[in-house]
């Protein structure tokens, strides 16, 4: 069974192509800026569900939009 797998969060290109600013939706969501700065720079080693559900709804995407598993090469 193949468990190298990557987690990859794609965090900046959601919010590029809505043109928001990390600052924005900290600021809106009340996510920590910190949080939010290492998931947009795919830096995060663990994240609360509150912050992914909270990220999903204000964002207006899914789950699968926001991550993605990928196989290690």
């Amino acid at each position: 069974m193949d468990l190298e797998r990557k987690v990859t969060c794609h965090l900046s290109r959601i919010m590029g192509e809505k043109r928001l600013k990390i600052s924005i939706v900290s600021r809106d969501t009340g996510i920590n800026r910190g949080t939010i700065t290492r998931l947009y720079y795919d830096e995060a080693e663990r994240v609360e569900l509150d912050v992914i559900g909270k990220l999903c709804t204000y964002l207006e995407v899914e789950i699968q939009e926001l991550f993605e598993i990928q196989k290690s090469q």
